[in-house]
């Protein structure tokens, strides 16, 4: 891959003045191998598993930085889902299955590790159902651990008995993570049509259907974006959408390059490339400001969710030329809390959480960093669960939920969790009842084109 000097000294200004970088390098590793009866043993061979695969995972991103003068923000690790592995066990909850993983993460020196994870979408076994119950305490116990449940597939339906019990995991998560305005709740994603070859947190998990071991890089640049449509003013949208088409193959041929040379070093194969574009609460890096560089005073107005759709289409459209091994989400997130352009929209009036629901139809994920008050019932984060789950569902695409009811506080009231997590005011929710719905359990129905074969 050559590139020439201009290309170069664009990178360059990319990386100084509009925020680009390589958002996470993460290793997928299977521990498929690991499963043994007794859970200790089980136990200490998920940990040296972890440690032989990725001990110099963070030494080589490291150096590739040095490098290459790239910077790699986020170093993860994910893992096979652990209902599955620690399902063989006689044990009565995965705390300690949790704590192992912390374990292991602080030492490589990663980030965060997801994977403490069950996959629900048509039925629960009996380590899967361990596992949903001892989320809250081992999200409490753990510093790095993320967690995810997928409860609904095109191919399966919606799992409203895992709705149902979610909305009370969620509830007694941010309870128990209470003095960190429930940042446990952070840390656990819900999904639909969850994708095996995420890269991204906190709901990535290494899929079975995944080699033993593999490097995958997540890419991200909505302040290149941004900058590329300065000027664009009156433009039509077919010029606007070849220019994020041309930016976006930019930024992916940059991770390409990247995940090429970790996987060498490595010794592990290329996994996907992610070409999502995820914003920070830095200023200037925000999927919100995109929109307005569109046309529209504010994220949240009308017109949002077709600017939303045309950005997702060009970025993939671009995104795929420039890189054999695309995958994960892939597009645009739109996390609250991330996204300083989405904060200062929720503080005009102009975003709510049905408008959000709406945008969630055409971007890559869902409901993203969204905190809500503390006293929202448990059936209602249930209801809000399935509605998601609904439109992944519908729409054969991934939906996801990341609500955080924020113990103690209520609407307008500010909700910080640090870092690139960020913090904003909690947002609004329904006030009537969803409760006779959610309670209903049993079995959404797959969509008729479910049968596609």
């Amino acid at each position: 891959m050559l590139f020439t000097p201009f290309e170069v000294a664009e990178t360059v200004n990319m990386f100084k003045d509009q925020h680009l970088d390589i958002r996470t390098i993460t290793m997928g590793i299977s521990l498929l191998d690991c499963i043994s009866h007794d859970s200790k043993i089980t136990r200490d061979r998920i940990y040296d598993k972890i440690m032989l695969k990725a001990g110099n995972l963070v030494s080589t991103a490291e150096k590739i930085e040095a490098e290459y003068g790239v910077p790699i923000i986020n170093k993860r690790i994910s893992v096979t889902p652990i209902s599955l592995i620690a399902g063989a066990t006689d044990d009565k909850n995965y705390v300690d299955f949790a704590r192992t993983l912390d374990r292991a993460a602080k030492e490589t020196g990663v980030d965060f590790l997801g994977g403490f994870s069950a996959l629900v979408d048509k039925g629960i076994t009996k380590g899967e159902r361990i596992l949903m119950d001892s989320i809250p305490e081992a999200l409490a116990a753990t510093d790095r651990v993320c967690s995810s449940i997928n409860l609904g597939s095109t191919r399966y339906g919606i799992n409203m008995n895992a709705v149902r019990d979610m909305g009370h995991i969620i509830k007694k998560t941010a309870e128990l993570t209470k003095d960190s305005d429930g940042i446990g709740c952070a840390k656990l994603v819900v999904f639909c049509n969850a994708p095996g070859d995420n890269p991204f947190m906190a709901g990535a998990f290494h899929g079975v259907n995944e080699g033993d071991a593999v490097v995958s890089v997540g890419v991200s640049g909505p302040g290149v974006v941004k900058c590329a449509l300065e000027g664009s003013k009156g433009e039509p949208f077919d010029v606007i959408a070849d220019k994020i088409k041309k930016t976006s193959f930019k930024i992916t041929r940059l991770g390409h390059m990247v995940a090429t040379v970790a996987s060498e070093r490595l010794g592990v194969p290329f996994g996907i490339l992610d070409l999502s574009l995820a914003p920070t609460p830095a200023v200037g890096d925000s999927i919100a400001r995109i929109f307005q560089e569109m046309g529209l005073e504010q994220a949240g107005t009308h017109g949002t969710t077709a600017a939303l759709c045309m950005l997702n289409d060009a970025v993939k459209k671009g995104g795929i030329m420039a890189s054999t091994h695309v995958g994960g989400l892939s597009g645009a997130f739109i996390p609250v809390t991330e996204d300083e352009g989405m904060v200062e929209a929720l503080n005009t009036g102009s975003l709510t959480i049905d408008k959000l629901e709406a945008m969630t139809c055409v971007c890559s994920v869902g409901l993203d960093m969204v905190p809500v008050p503390g006293d929202t019932p448990a059936e209602t984060i249930s209801a809000i669960i399935a509605d998601e789950a609904a439109i992944g569902m519908a729409n054969s695409k991934t939906t996801a939920v990341r609500l955080i009811p924020v113990p103690g506080k209520t609407v307008g009231e500010w909700a910080e969790f640090g870092g690139l997590l960020g913090g904003s005011p909690i947002m609004a929710v329904h006030k009537h009842s969803s409760v006779d719905f959610v309670n209903r359990g049993g079995r959404i129905p797959a969509p008729v084109h479910s049968f596609k074969n």
